[in-house]
């Protein structure tokens, strides 16, 4: 084969192949720096847990910090530390994960979308009717 012909292979066949996406997988830190979120696979999608919090003490009960928003009564007690908040987000592009996120501050899950802006910068958003989003950035932090 011809030199110019084997790097134009060469290159439809990269142009073919799926961008792949950077792996997002990992402990994230919030913007306040409030609680970090470890997130993995779950088979086909990605989910995370809260897995620290800096103040996991609540200040009215003198106890760890509890779901205490969930609009649901059992699960109200459901302990903050290990509560999944990142569920089934999938694929949405180069980067970027669709799914839900769930909000321990007011008990409600959203639509959410979470961007790679780099290997240590994610960017997190919970939206209302697909159209209002509001979102913070999260850094990744060494596992403990």
């Amino acid at each position: 084969m011809h030199k110019t012909s084997t790097a134009a292979v060469l290159l439809l066949a990269l142009m073919s192949s799926p961008v792949l996406a950077a792996d997002p997988s990992g402990t994230w830190m919030s913007e306040d720096g409030g609680t970090r979120v470890r997130i993995s696979n779950c088979g086909e999608s990605l989910c995370g847990s809260v897995v620290w919090l800096k103040n996991p003490i609540d200040k009215t009960t003198g106890k760890p910090k509890t779901d205490k928003f969930n609009p649901d009564d059992g699960k109200k007690n459901r302990p903050m530390l290990g509560l999944q908040v990142i569920l089934g987000m999938k694929p949405n592009g180069t980067d970027r994960w669709s799914g839900q996120i769930y909000n321990a501050d007011d008990g409600k899950t959203y639509r959410s979308n979470l961007m790679l802006q780099s290997p240590t910068k994610a960017r997190v958003e919970g939206c209302v009717l697909q159209i209002i989003c509001i979102g913070e950035s999260w850094t990744k932090v060494a596992e403990r």
